[in-house]
């Protein structure tokens, strides 16, 4: 088959990537309506917030490396959550040049009422699958992302 014959065969709507993008569009908008319309929060803060609600105090290197957000999000979502009153920063008693930072009893509170509804999604979207499906959907999803990982350009 030539290259042209293959190209002509192509479709978008099958191809894996595509399909990834459009599940990731997806699963994000509706886990994005309820931080966002409900709570007036940005991903970068959801994200944040979600790091520091399990594991704090943590440095805002530490929510860049546990969160997958880049530096600049991170700095404008601790200073969206320290302005609405969510977060605290503390010096670190033991390295006086690192920033501690802490999710405030608001921000706790609102993290702990922010996960019961994210994971109420989570069990909507994957209505109907066995817990067996689900162990595999995530190992064939871990495997994507490994293989993504490897790819050398």
């Amino acid at each position: 088959m030539s290259d042209h014959q293959n190209a002509t065969k192509f479709q978008l709507e099958s191809f894996f990537p595509y399909l990834v993008r459009i599940f990731y569009r997806s699963v994000s908008q509706s886990v994005a309506t309820i931080y966002e319309r409900d709570y007036d929060l940005t991903v970068s803060e959801w994200r944040a917030m979600a790091v520091l609600g399990n594991e704090q105090p943590l440095s805002a290197g530490e929510i860049v490396k546990k969160s997958s957000i880049d530096k600049v999000k991170v700095s404008r979502a601790i200073s969206g959550l320290t302005k609405a009153g969510y977060l605290e920063r503390r010096v670190d008693e033991d390295d006086r040049r690192k920033v501690a930072l802490q999710l405030t009893q608001a921000g706790q509170n609102l993290f702990e009422e922010l996960v019961k509804k994210v994971q109420e999604l989570e069990d909507q979207l994957l209505d109907g699958f066995s817990d067996a499906e689900k162990d595999t959907l995530s190992q064939f999803m871990t495997r994507v992302r490994k293989n993504a990982e490897a790819i050398e350009l």
